[in-house]
Order: structure tokens, then C-alpha cells, then sequence
């Protein structure tokens, strides 16, 4: 670790995936880091293993944020909700969560804001949730007592697997032939969460960052179809696939809806298998020198298969491309 402290920083959702990484390359950096994490969150006496402030609380409860950003220089907004079957907390802990803690950075006097977003902002039909990180977005943009970056990453995983990816895998290995939504073209880019956290440390104290957008995803455009065949095969399967049209999917989506609490599809699920994210990380790489891994060799990392198996492409747009910009 740095023996100079190079000032407090405060990170939302430091219990989350890319929350602990980037708490953890944080204090081996040389910054004080302030977590907040959930009431009761098992995660907590890791993060002071490590040697992060744990502060209890919920950013859509203001009374919980009362002094959580007092000597902050910075904030990294990691905490939110990703995955849910009612509308209404995406509003109140995304959207109305990220205002509320936006007002406490603004009273407080902090510098810089980093918001994390996400690769959704960018369908061309917005969800829910996209819709709740849209709004998020626009109160980092519009509050100008500090400087912010916001940044979208894509599917992100890493060896523990990640909320999203652990739940597509797990549908994937639940038939012997997988009902799938569509053709699979869509594009994705899917990312290390160490390349996510990689990159967020390189905005601290970079005022080259300020008032930037920037995309953090993986080095490799992926179609979903080609996607969900390497994640089997580094899990040990190989499958056949049957493709649903849309039309069919959607029309049970809201049939559903109708009628169960929590339905097994939903709208937002099918917007995430047929929508691309295949985001550009060109600016990261130019003003922040990130560098991703592509996901070959991210899942090879964290699902490592000994020897590689060549895991083959299909789908018309089939193709693993890499990045164009500067290497």
C-alpha cells in the first residue's frame, strides 16, 4: 500500500462484484475508502478485513446518508438495483437514490463524482431499468457544485461469476435443448470486472475525466448466441438451441405479467437478449489507458478450460471482433 494517503473516497455498493474490487485496488492505491454497503450485509467484515470504513445505509433513505460523505474528496456511485419485478424500486434506489446522494456530495463539498451507469441507457427501447439510470445520469450531469464522470460498463463477470451472468447461466443449464429468445445477433461486449475496476481507479485524481462519458467494455464484440455457447463450454456443456420469435416471447411476457407477481420472463429480460451493447471503449482506452480483456480470454481467466476448446461461432453476425482504436 501507499504510506501517503491520498485522500477519502467514498464508494456506494462496495459489497457488489465491482464494488469490492474496486474498494480493495482503492486502499492498495493509498486512498481512505469509505464503503457503504447495505444493513446487515455479510460483506461487511470482509471489507474491514481489508481495511475499509464500513458505513451501514441505503442511498434511497436519506436518513441513512446523514454524514456519508463528510471529508470525501470522491465519490465512485456503484450501489443500485439491477434486477427487479416492480418498476417502482428501480425509480426509488436508482433514480431517486442517485439524486438524494448527489445532494448529500453537493452539501458536502466533494470534487468529484463518478457515477456508474450502465451499457442498457443505450437500447433503443428503454427498460425500466434503463429508464431509472437515464434520470440518474441526467441529476449527475445537472448538479454543478462538483466535477462528475459517468461511466457504462456492459455485462461484467468475473471468477464468482456476477448477478447477471450467474443468472443466464444458470437458465442455460436448466434444459437439455435451450428455449432462446430470437436469433442471437444481438452484439455484446461483455467485461472483467477487474478491467471495470481497473479503469475506475485510473479516474481518481484524472482531471482528464471530467464531465466524460465513457463506455467501459470488454475488448471483444460477441453475438448472444456465441456468448451463451462459450459460457457453456467453460462450464463443461455443449447444448442445441431452439430460437422463439420475439413476437411469441413478448406477448408471454405481458401475459404474465398480468397475472403472476414474478413472472420467469419479463420485457426487461427479453430486451437484454435482443438489444446490442456492443459500446465502443475507444475514449477509456485514449484519455484513461484501459485496456480490457477480451472475453476468450477473460473466461479463460475465470472459468479457465485446460486445453482451450475452440468454441465454434454461429449466427449471421456471428463474430468474436476485437476493438478498433489505439492498442
Amino acid at each position: 500500500m501507499n504510506g501517503v494517503a491520498r485522500g477519502r473516497v467514498l464508494v456506494t455498493g462496495a459489497a457488489g462484484v465491482m464494488g469490492a474490487h474496486l474498494v480493495q485496488r482503492l486502499l492498495e492505491s493509498g486512498w481512505a475508502v469509505r464503503g457503504l454497503i447495505l444493513p446487515g450485509d455479510p460483506a461487511r467484515a470482509h471489507l474491514e478485513a481489508l481495511g475499509c470504513e464500513v458505513q451501514e445505509g441505503d442511498v434511497s433513505i436519506p436518513s441513512t446518508l446523514a454524514r456519508i460523505c463528510d471529508d470525501v474528496d470522491l465519490v465512485y456511485h456503484l450501489a443500485a438495483v439491477i434486477i427487479s419485478h416492480d418498476p417502482n424500486v428501480f425509480r426509488r434506489v436508482n433514480r431517486d437514490g442517485t439524486g438524494y446522494l448527489v445532494a448529500r456530495a453537493a452539501a458536502a463539498r466533494v470534487r468529484h463524482f463518478v457515477y456508474v451507469s450502465s451499457a442498457s441507457v443505450t437500447y433503443a427501447r428503454a427498460t425500466p431499468y434503463a429508464e431509472s439510470k437515464l434520470a440518474a445520469e441526467k441529476s449527475v450531469r445537472e448538479e454543478h457544485s462538483f466535477e462528475h464522470t459517468i461511466v457504462r460498463p456492459t455485462l461484467a463477470y468475473d471468477e464468482n461469476g456476477g448477478l447477471e451472468l450467474t443468472m443466464f447461466l444458470r437458465y442455460l443449464q436448466r434444459f437439455p435443448i435451450v428455449p432462446f429468445i430470437g436469433s442471437g445477433e444481438a452484439m455484446k461486449r461483455p467485461v472483467w470486472a477487474h478491467d471495470i475496476a481497473t479503469g475506475l481507479l485510473s479516474l481518481a485524481s484524472n482531471p482528464r475525466s471530467h464531465g466524460k462519458t465513457y463506455n467501459f467494455s470488454g475488448a471483444e464484440a460477441i453475438s448472444m448466441l456465441d456468448f451463451a455457447r462459450l459460457l457453456l463450454a467453460h462450464h463443461g456443456a455443449s447444448k442445441p438451441f431452439v430460437h422463439l420469435p420475439v413476437p411469441l416471447c413478448s406477448a408471454g411476457a405481458t401475459l404474465m405479467g398480468a397475472l403472476m407477481t414474478r413472472p420467469p420472463l419479463t420485457h426487461s429480460a427479453i430486451a437484454g437478449i435482443i438489444h446490442d451493447a456492443d459500446l465502443d471503449p475507444t475514449d477509456a482506452m485514449r484519455d484513461l489507458g484501459y485496456r480490457p480483456l477480451g472475453v476468450h480470454e477473460g473466461f479463460q481467466k475465470c472459468f479457465p478450460i485446460t486445453p482451450p476448446e475452440h468454441v465454434p461461432m454461429g449466427g449471421a453476425r456471428h463474430s468474436a471482433r476485437p476493438i478498433g482504436g489505439p492498442q
